[in-house]
């Protein structure tokens, strides 16, 4: 494949604030940080971020697949999270979805997500190649 491809999942915010859930380039996909929500927008997980962090990485395995790829082609993720001393309950349930296929993995403290009852965001770049 050559060229750019982007794909859309009809999220609230991605007309609104003019971005694409994932982008497929050659053999990379990235997915753009994604959250507890689905299709209607509302918020799964409220108050669990063990939760919202599987529910985020079935968004993500969602968008990976729209553009023909896998969670076990996932290289990377990022974390953005609202409360660092949680990161034991996310880190487990991103452990328990990549199971024996783990990517390289940065978590980061935020001050706030767009919507106060999220508290866990995920970006993921996948490999296609090999």
């Amino acid at each position: 494949m050559t060229g750019i491809e982007r794909y859309a999942w009809g999220g609230p915010w991605e007309t609104a604030f003019g971005y694409s859930r994932a982008v497929r380039t050659g053999d990379l996909v990235l997915v753009a940080g994604t959250t507890a929500i689905d299709e209607d927008g509302v918020v799964l997980g409220v108050g669990d971020a063990g939760a919202q962090t599987a529910f985020a990485l079935d968004n993500v395995a969602a968008a990976l697949a729209q553009a023909g790829a896998r969670m076990d082609q996932v290289v990377q993720t990022r974390m953005f999270v609202t409360d660092i001393t949680r990161a034991e309950e996310i880190g487990r349930a991103h452990g328990e979805r990549f199971g024996a296929h783990p990517p390289v993995s940065t978590m980061v403290q935020v001050a706030a997500l767009i919507d106060p009852r999220m508290l866990v965001e995920i970006e993921a770049v996948a490999y296609r190649g090999a």
